[in-house]
């Protein structure tokens, strides 16, 4: 006896990809994700937005105050320069 196939009007079940899932839910997945991911960029930005203004008040701040910033960091910017040289000058002779 053989077994008779029946054929239905129903759609085949979706085909899997990688990990099991079909290719429907991957898209979801992704797309929620990619929705998450904005919104938590978005959030980002407000809070770089306040950390920047809260900066710029300290910077006016100092400003009143009579510190010179662009000083100080013209002289750090210095220091690390010669500390940076001082480390590289040993290596260098040992090269050549």
């Amino acid at each position: 006896m053989a077994i008779k196939e029946v054929k239905t009007g129903a759609k085949p079940a979706p085909k899997t990809v990688a990990g099991g899932a079909s290719k429907d839910e991957q898209v979801g997945f992704h797309k929620g994700a990619l929705s998450t991911l904005a919104k938590e960029r978005e959030e980002m930005l407000k809070i770089l937005s306040i950390v920047e203004q809260l900066m710029q008040m300290h910077v006016a701040a100092l400003k009143e105050l009579g510190v010179d910033l662009e000083k100080m960091a013209k002289q750090a910017q210095a220091a690390q320069a010669t500390a940076k040289a001082s480390k590289s000058a040993p290596l260098e002779k040992k090269l050549k």
